[in-house]
Protein backbone atom coordinates (compact mmCIF):
# COMPACT_ATOMS: atom_id res chain seq x y z
CA UNK A 1 0.00 0.00 0.00
CA UNK A 2 1.07 3.94 -0.88
CA UNK A 3 -0.30 6.43 1.19
CA UNK A 4 -0.13 10.46 1.04
CA UNK A 5 1.51 12.28 4.11
CA UNK A 6 -0.49 15.68 4.00
CA UNK A 7 1.02 18.66 4.81
CA UNK A 8 -0.02 22.39 4.67
CA UNK A 9 1.95 25.09 2.63
CA UNK A 10 4.68 27.09 4.72
CA UNK A 11 5.80 30.18 3.28
CA UNK A 12 9.25 31.13 2.57
CA UNK A 13 8.72 34.75 4.96
CA UNK A 14 8.98 32.53 8.37
CA UNK A 15 12.28 31.86 7.53
CA UNK A 16 13.17 35.58 6.87
CA UNK A 17 14.87 36.09 10.14
CA UNK A 18 17.36 32.90 9.67
CA UNK A 19 18.68 33.24 6.71
CA UNK A 20 20.57 35.95 4.61
CA UNK A 21 18.84 37.83 2.07
CA UNK A 22 20.77 36.70 -0.54
CA UNK A 23 19.60 33.03 0.39
CA UNK A 24 16.13 34.80 0.27
CA UNK A 25 16.43 36.26 -2.73
CA UNK A 26 18.01 33.40 -4.51
CA UNK A 27 15.33 31.13 -3.51
CA UNK A 28 12.39 33.20 -5.02
CA UNK A 29 14.52 33.73 -8.36
CA UNK A 30 14.74 29.46 -8.98
CA UNK A 31 11.45 28.83 -7.97
CA UNK A 32 9.91 31.54 -10.45
CA UNK A 33 10.23 29.28 -13.36
CA UNK A 34 8.96 26.18 -11.81
CA UNK A 35 5.92 27.49 -10.15
CA UNK A 36 2.75 25.10 -10.69
CA UNK A 37 5.48 21.93 -11.20
CA UNK A 38 4.92 18.78 -9.63
CA UNK A 39 7.12 16.86 -7.46
CA UNK A 40 6.26 13.21 -5.50
CA UNK A 41 8.81 12.29 -2.80
CA UNK A 42 8.22 8.65 -2.14
CA UNK A 43 10.28 7.20 1.43
CA UNK A 44 9.39 4.65 3.93
CA UNK A 45 7.75 6.04 6.84
CA UNK A 46 6.19 9.44 8.20
CA UNK A 47 7.37 9.16 11.33
CA UNK A 48 11.22 8.43 12.74
CA UNK A 49 13.92 8.68 11.12
CA UNK A 50 15.89 11.50 9.83
CA UNK A 51 14.74 11.34 6.31
CA UNK A 52 11.08 11.70 7.23
CA UNK A 53 11.56 14.92 9.35
CA UNK A 54 13.56 16.34 6.70
CA UNK A 55 10.33 16.26 4.69
CA UNK A 56 8.21 16.92 7.09
CA UNK A 57 10.10 20.29 7.05
CA UNK A 58 10.53 20.36 3.22
CA UNK A 59 7.33 19.69 1.35
CA UNK A 60 5.34 22.35 2.70
CA UNK A 61 8.10 24.69 2.26
CA UNK A 62 8.48 23.68 -1.50
CA UNK A 63 4.60 24.50 -1.57
CA UNK A 64 5.36 27.88 -0.01
CA UNK A 65 7.25 28.46 -3.00
CA UNK A 66 5.04 27.53 -5.94
CA UNK A 67 5.62 24.36 -6.37
CA UNK A 68 2.47 21.31 -6.45
CA UNK A 69 4.23 18.87 -4.01
CA UNK A 70 3.01 15.23 -2.73
CA UNK A 71 4.67 12.92 0.01
CA UNK A 72 3.87 9.50 -0.79
CA UNK A 73 5.14 6.55 1.76
CA UNK A 74 5.22 2.89 1.41
CA UNK A 75 3.78 0.35 3.27
CA UNK A 76 4.72 -2.90 2.33
CA UNK A 77 2.32 -6.35 2.72
CA UNK A 78 5.10 -8.34 4.12
CA UNK A 79 6.74 -7.29 7.47
CA UNK A 80 9.33 -8.88 6.51
CA UNK A 81 10.19 -5.90 3.85
CA UNK A 82 11.57 -3.97 6.26
CA UNK A 83 14.04 -6.40 7.66
CA UNK A 84 15.30 -6.14 4.30
CA UNK A 85 15.85 -3.27 3.45
CA UNK A 86 17.01 -2.89 6.89
CA UNK A 87 19.46 -5.42 5.80
CA UNK A 88 20.30 -3.39 2.96
CA UNK A 89 20.55 -0.50 4.99
CA UNK A 90 23.41 -2.16 6.82
CA UNK A 91 25.25 -3.93 3.68
CA UNK A 92 25.80 -0.81 2.18
CA UNK A 93 27.39 0.78 4.89
CA UNK A 94 29.98 -2.19 4.57
CA UNK A 95 27.89 -4.93 6.60
CA UNK A 96 28.99 -8.24 5.97
CA UNK A 97 25.14 -9.51 5.17
CA UNK A 98 23.83 -10.70 1.66
CA UNK A 99 20.34 -11.45 0.59
CA UNK A 100 19.14 -14.33 0.35
CA UNK A 101 17.33 -15.66 -3.52
CA UNK A 102 13.84 -14.99 -1.04
CA UNK A 103 14.64 -12.04 0.10
CA UNK A 104 15.73 -10.45 -3.31
CA UNK A 105 12.51 -12.19 -4.65
CA UNK A 106 10.51 -10.49 -2.22
CA UNK A 107 11.85 -6.80 -2.40
CA UNK A 108 11.66 -6.96 -5.84
CA UNK A 109 7.67 -8.39 -5.49
CA UNK A 110 6.81 -5.80 -2.86
CA UNK A 111 8.36 -2.89 -5.57
CA UNK A 112 6.16 -4.34 -8.07
CA UNK A 113 2.94 -3.76 -5.67
CA UNK A 114 4.03 0.09 -4.89
CA UNK A 115 4.81 0.57 -8.84
CA UNK A 116 1.18 -0.94 -9.91
CA UNK A 117 -0.20 1.49 -7.42
CA UNK A 118 1.10 4.40 -8.78
CA UNK A 119 1.36 3.77 -12.43
CA UNK A 120 -1.39 6.74 -12.80
CA UNK A 121 0.31 8.69 -11.09
CA UNK A 122 2.14 12.14 -12.79
CA UNK A 123 4.43 14.47 -11.81
CA UNK A 124 7.16 16.54 -13.11
CA UNK A 125 9.95 15.41 -10.72
CA UNK A 126 9.96 12.08 -8.99
CA UNK A 127 12.55 12.27 -5.48
CA UNK A 128 13.01 8.38 -4.52
CA UNK A 129 14.61 8.44 -0.66
CA UNK A 130 17.02 5.34 0.01
CA UNK A 131 16.77 1.72 -0.69
CA UNK A 132 13.41 1.07 0.08
CA UNK A 133 11.43 2.53 -3.14
CA UNK A 134 14.57 2.36 -5.35
CA UNK A 135 13.17 0.02 -7.16
CA UNK A 136 9.38 0.78 -8.19
CA UNK A 137 10.90 3.17 -11.09
CA UNK A 138 12.16 0.26 -12.43
CA UNK A 139 8.45 -1.62 -12.81
CA UNK A 140 6.88 1.97 -13.74
CA UNK A 141 8.57 3.52 -16.96
CA UNK A 142 5.48 6.45 -16.43
CA UNK A 143 7.78 7.77 -13.17
CA UNK A 144 10.06 10.00 -15.07
CA UNK A 145 12.40 11.48 -15.04
CA UNK A 146 13.27 10.34 -11.34
CA UNK A 147 15.88 11.62 -8.48
CA UNK A 148 17.59 8.93 -6.22
CA UNK A 149 18.47 10.60 -2.70
CA UNK A 150 20.48 8.52 -1.14
CA UNK A 151 21.10 9.40 2.80
CA UNK A 152 23.68 7.19 3.46
CA UNK A 153 27.10 6.03 3.49
CA UNK A 154 28.16 3.71 -0.13
CA UNK A 155 31.92 4.20 -0.08
CA UNK A 156 32.37 0.85 0.99
CA UNK A 157 29.97 -1.27 0.17
CA UNK A 158 29.46 -4.57 0.06
CA UNK A 159 29.68 -5.66 -3.54
CA UNK A 160 27.21 -8.71 -3.85
CA UNK A 161 24.07 -6.30 -2.41
CA UNK A 162 25.12 -2.86 -4.42
CA UNK A 163 25.43 -5.39 -7.44
CA UNK A 164 21.58 -6.01 -6.56
CA UNK A 165 20.76 -2.91 -6.54
CA UNK A 166 22.89 -0.94 -9.17
CA UNK A 167 20.04 -2.23 -12.05
CA UNK A 168 17.21 -0.01 -9.92
CA UNK A 169 19.23 3.02 -10.58
CA UNK A 170 19.40 3.31 -14.14
CA UNK A 171 16.26 5.40 -14.40
CA UNK A 172 17.49 8.12 -12.13
CA UNK A 173 18.39 10.75 -13.92
CA UNK A 174 20.73 12.41 -11.08
CA UNK A 175 21.60 10.07 -7.60
CA UNK A 176 21.75 12.56 -4.71
CA UNK A 177 24.46 11.96 -1.99
CA UNK A 178 25.18 14.31 1.61
CA UNK A 179 29.27 14.39 0.62
CA UNK A 180 31.36 13.72 -1.82
CA UNK A 181 32.73 11.07 0.26
CA UNK A 182 30.27 8.52 0.08
CA UNK A 183 30.32 7.72 -3.45
CA UNK A 184 31.83 5.09 -5.11
CA UNK A 185 33.18 4.31 -9.01
CA UNK A 186 30.42 1.87 -9.57
CA UNK A 187 28.05 5.47 -10.34
CA UNK A 188 28.36 7.62 -13.07
CA UNK A 189 29.74 11.03 -12.23
CA UNK A 190 27.61 12.77 -14.64
CA UNK A 191 24.85 11.50 -12.41
CA UNK A 192 25.60 12.72 -9.14
CA UNK A 193 24.76 15.67 -7.31
CA UNK A 194 26.12 16.31 -3.60
CA UNK A 195 24.31 18.38 -1.17
CA UNK A 196 23.61 17.85 2.54
CA UNK A 197 20.57 17.41 4.90
CA UNK A 198 19.32 20.42 7.27
CA UNK A 199 17.37 20.91 10.05
CA UNK A 200 13.84 23.57 10.04
CA UNK A 201 14.61 25.83 12.87
CA UNK A 202 10.53 26.53 13.39
CA UNK A 203 10.50 22.51 14.53
CA UNK A 204 9.54 22.42 17.72
CA UNK A 205 12.39 20.72 18.44
CA UNK A 206 14.88 23.38 17.72
CA UNK A 207 12.78 26.10 18.65
CA UNK A 208 14.06 27.81 22.06
CA UNK A 209 13.37 26.73 25.15
CA UNK A 210 14.29 27.94 28.46
CA UNK A 211 16.46 26.46 31.15
CA UNK A 212 14.65 25.91 33.75
CA UNK A 213 11.86 24.52 31.91
CA UNK A 214 14.46 22.00 30.37
CA UNK A 215 14.94 21.30 33.72
CA UNK A 216 11.76 20.78 34.73
CA UNK A 217 11.37 18.43 32.36
CA UNK A 218 14.07 16.17 33.32
CA UNK A 219 12.98 16.21 36.60
CA UNK A 220 10.14 14.48 35.97
CA UNK A 221 11.92 11.41 34.11
CA UNK A 222 14.11 10.83 37.29
CA UNK A 223 17.19 12.93 36.00
CA UNK A 224 18.81 15.26 38.60
CA UNK A 225 19.48 19.28 37.16
CA UNK A 226 21.96 19.74 39.81
CA UNK A 227 24.38 17.09 38.05
CA UNK A 228 25.96 17.29 34.83
CA UNK A 229 24.41 15.25 32.46
CA UNK A 230 25.56 14.20 28.88
CA UNK A 231 23.20 13.28 26.16
CA UNK A 232 22.79 10.99 22.92
CA UNK A 233 20.04 11.60 20.79
CA UNK A 234 19.52 8.57 18.12
CA UNK A 235 18.13 5.46 17.55
CA UNK A 236 19.40 2.25 19.23
CA UNK A 237 21.68 0.93 16.38
CA UNK A 238 24.51 -0.74 16.22
CA UNK A 239 26.18 2.22 14.03
CA UNK A 240 25.56 4.91 16.26
CA UNK A 241 27.92 2.98 19.03
CA UNK A 242 25.47 3.24 22.41
CA UNK A 243 27.57 0.58 23.70
CA UNK A 244 30.61 2.43 22.90
CA UNK A 245 28.85 6.00 24.82
CA UNK A 246 28.18 3.85 27.63
CA UNK A 247 31.79 2.97 27.57
CA UNK A 248 32.59 6.67 27.53
CA UNK A 249 30.31 7.16 30.29
CA UNK A 250 32.16 5.23 32.32
CA UNK A 251 35.34 6.35 32.07
CA UNK A 252 34.55 10.37 32.20
CA UNK A 253 32.69 9.35 35.52
CA UNK A 254 36.10 8.29 37.39
CA UNK A 255 36.64 12.16 37.04
CA UNK A 256 33.42 13.29 37.39
CA UNK A 257 31.48 11.15 40.00
CA UNK A 258 28.30 12.75 39.88
CA UNK A 259 28.22 12.22 35.94
CA UNK A 260 24.52 11.54 34.29
CA UNK A 261 23.93 9.84 30.91
CA UNK A 262 20.56 9.91 28.78
CA UNK A 263 20.45 7.69 25.57
CA UNK A 264 17.33 8.71 23.79
CA UNK A 265 15.78 6.48 20.88
CA UNK A 266 12.73 6.25 20.90
CA UNK A 267 11.17 3.30 19.07
CA UNK A 268 8.84 5.33 16.16
CA UNK A 269 10.20 4.34 12.27
CA UNK A 270 8.64 1.47 11.29
CA UNK A 271 11.20 0.43 8.37
CA UNK A 272 14.24 -0.27 11.56
CA UNK A 273 12.82 -3.43 12.85
CA UNK A 274 16.07 -4.76 14.86
CA UNK A 275 16.12 -1.38 17.30
CA UNK A 276 14.51 -3.34 19.80
CA UNK A 277 17.02 -5.56 19.83
CA UNK A 278 19.95 -3.42 20.01
CA UNK A 279 17.99 -1.64 22.60
CA UNK A 280 18.14 -4.70 24.40
CA UNK A 281 21.90 -5.06 24.58
CA UNK A 282 22.20 -2.09 25.44
CA UNK A 283 20.07 -1.94 28.66
CA UNK A 284 21.81 -5.28 29.63
CA UNK A 285 25.25 -3.42 28.93
CA UNK A 286 24.16 -0.58 31.30
CA UNK A 287 23.57 -2.93 34.25
CA UNK A 288 20.50 -1.16 35.62
CA UNK A 289 23.36 2.02 36.76
CA UNK A 290 20.35 4.45 38.13
CA UNK A 291 22.35 7.26 36.19
CA UNK A 292 21.97 5.61 33.01
CA UNK A 293 18.90 7.21 31.58
CA UNK A 294 17.46 5.00 28.39
CA UNK A 295 14.31 6.03 26.46
CA UNK A 296 12.61 4.05 23.94
CA UNK A 297 9.54 3.54 24.69
CA UNK A 298 7.10 6.54 24.04
CA UNK A 299 5.27 6.06 26.90
CA UNK A 300 7.83 6.44 29.39
CA UNK A 301 7.22 10.43 28.94
CA UNK A 302 3.61 10.27 29.03
CA UNK A 303 1.73 13.04 26.95
CA UNK A 304 4.60 15.13 26.08
CA UNK A 305 5.49 15.46 22.99
CA UNK A 306 8.84 13.39 22.06
CA UNK A 307 10.19 16.90 20.11
CA UNK A 308 9.96 18.52 23.04
CA UNK A 309 11.36 15.77 25.39
CA UNK A 310 14.27 16.03 22.64
CA UNK A 311 14.51 20.03 23.07
CA UNK A 312 14.74 19.87 26.52
CA UNK A 313 17.76 17.17 26.70
CA UNK A 314 19.66 19.02 24.76
CA UNK A 315 18.97 22.19 26.43
CA UNK A 316 20.00 20.93 29.61
CA UNK A 317 22.75 18.70 28.36
CA UNK A 318 26.32 19.93 29.59
CA UNK A 319 27.58 17.68 26.52
CA UNK A 320 25.91 16.01 23.64
CA UNK A 321 27.70 13.04 21.64
CA UNK A 322 27.20 11.54 18.57
CA UNK A 323 29.76 8.88 18.85
CA UNK A 324 28.35 7.09 15.21
CA UNK A 325 31.11 4.45 13.83
CA UNK A 326 29.24 5.54 10.45
CA UNK A 327 27.00 8.23 9.70
CA UNK A 328 25.32 9.84 6.86
CA UNK A 329 24.81 13.24 8.34
CA UNK A 330 23.50 13.42 11.67
CA UNK A 331 20.42 15.74 12.15
CA UNK A 332 20.58 15.07 16.01
CA UNK A 333 24.36 16.40 15.83
CA UNK A 334 22.91 19.99 13.96
CA UNK A 335 19.92 20.15 16.37
CA UNK A 336 22.33 20.27 19.51
CA UNK A 337 24.51 22.43 17.27
CA UNK A 338 22.12 25.25 16.83
CA UNK A 339 21.22 25.05 20.62
CA UNK A 340 24.77 26.16 20.90
CA UNK A 341 25.97 23.05 22.62
CA UNK A 342 29.42 21.69 22.37
CA UNK A 343 28.98 18.22 20.60
CA UNK A 344 31.57 15.46 20.64
CA UNK A 345 30.84 13.33 17.69
CA UNK A 346 32.52 10.23 16.01
CA UNK A 347 35.14 10.79 13.11
CA UNK A 348 33.08 9.73 10.42
CA UNK A 349 30.72 10.81 7.25
CA UNK A 350 28.03 13.64 7.40
CA UNK A 351 29.23 14.60 11.19
CA UNK A 352 32.94 15.93 10.03
CA UNK A 353 31.12 17.74 7.53
CA UNK A 354 29.65 19.66 10.72
CA UNK A 355 32.15 19.56 13.40
CA UNK A 356 35.55 21.31 12.81
CA UNK A 357 37.27 19.51 15.20
CA UNK A 358 38.55 21.86 18.50
CA UNK A 359 36.67 25.01 16.34
CA UNK A 360 33.10 24.17 16.78
CA UNK A 361 33.22 20.40 18.73
CA UNK A 362 35.21 17.48 18.88
CA UNK A 363 35.69 14.49 16.41
CA UNK A 364 36.90 11.37 18.49
CA UNK A 365 37.77 7.67 17.09
CA UNK A 366 37.22 5.71 20.94
CA UNK A 367 35.55 5.46 23.67
CA UNK A 368 38.32 6.89 25.46
CA UNK A 369 38.65 9.85 23.35
CA UNK A 370 35.59 10.68 23.50
CA UNK A 371 36.05 10.97 27.83
CA UNK A 372 38.36 13.03 27.91
CA UNK A 373 36.76 15.24 25.82
CA UNK A 374 33.68 14.99 27.89
CA UNK A 375 35.69 15.66 31.21
CA UNK A 376 37.62 18.49 29.04
CA UNK A 377 34.37 20.18 28.37
CA UNK A 378 32.86 20.02 31.94
CA UNK A 379 35.44 21.33 33.75
CA UNK A 380 36.17 24.09 31.43
CA UNK A 381 32.68 26.03 30.83
CA UNK A 382 34.14 28.81 29.32
CA UNK A 383 35.65 26.23 26.50
CA UNK A 384 32.05 24.76 26.34
CA UNK A 385 30.30 28.28 25.66
CA UNK A 386 32.95 29.11 23.22
CA UNK A 387 32.92 26.10 20.95
CA UNK A 388 28.97 25.67 21.23
CA UNK A 389 28.55 30.04 20.06
CA UNK A 390 30.63 28.56 17.30
CA UNK A 391 28.37 25.63 16.59
CA UNK A 392 25.27 27.63 16.09
CA UNK A 393 27.10 29.97 13.54
CA UNK A 394 28.12 26.96 11.75
CA UNK A 395 24.45 25.57 11.53
CA UNK A 396 23.11 28.91 10.36
CA UNK A 397 25.08 28.98 7.79
CA UNK A 398 25.34 26.17 6.03
CA UNK A 399 22.52 23.46 7.12
CA UNK A 400 19.10 25.27 7.84
CA UNK A 401 16.05 23.82 5.36
CA UNK A 402 16.16 26.99 3.57
CA UNK A 403 19.13 25.94 1.82
CA UNK A 404 18.16 22.69 1.42
CA UNK A 405 15.36 24.28 -0.96
CA UNK A 406 17.43 26.35 -2.71
CA UNK A 407 19.40 23.23 -3.60
CA UNK A 408 16.36 21.01 -4.72
CA UNK A 409 15.23 24.24 -6.77
CA UNK A 410 18.64 24.12 -8.10
CA UNK A 411 18.60 20.61 -9.25
CA UNK A 412 14.87 20.88 -10.55
CA UNK A 413 15.60 23.56 -12.84
CA UNK A 414 18.67 22.01 -14.45
CA UNK A 415 17.06 18.90 -14.42
CA UNK A 416 13.75 20.41 -16.27
CA UNK A 417 16.48 22.25 -18.46
CA UNK A 418 18.31 19.04 -19.87
CA UNK A 419 15.37 16.08 -19.52
CA UNK A 420 13.52 18.82 -22.32
CA UNK A 421 16.78 19.09 -24.53
CA UNK A 422 17.63 14.85 -24.10
CA UNK A 423 13.62 13.62 -24.67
Amino acid sequence: MIKEAHLAKVSLEKYKKYISCGLYFEIKELARPLRGKRVIHINSVAQGGGVAEILRSLVPLMRGVGLRVKWLVIEPKKEKFFYITKKIHDSLQSGKESLTKQEKELYIKESKGFAAQIRTAKTDFWVVHDNQPLAIPSFNPEMRPVISRIHIDLSEPNKKVLDFLLPYFSPCKNIIFSLKDFVNFYFPPKKIVIFPPAIDPLASKNQPLRPFTARAILMEQGINPTRPLVAQVSRFDRWKDPIGVIKAYYLARNKIPDLQLALLGFFQAKDDPVARGVYLKVKKYAKADPRIFLFAHPEQIGALSIDIFVNAVQVASRVILQKSIKEGFGLTVTEAMWKGKPVIGGNVGGIKLQIEDGKNGFLVNSPREAARRIVELIKNPQLSKKLGKAAKERVKEKFLIPRLLRDYLKLFNNLQINYKYTN
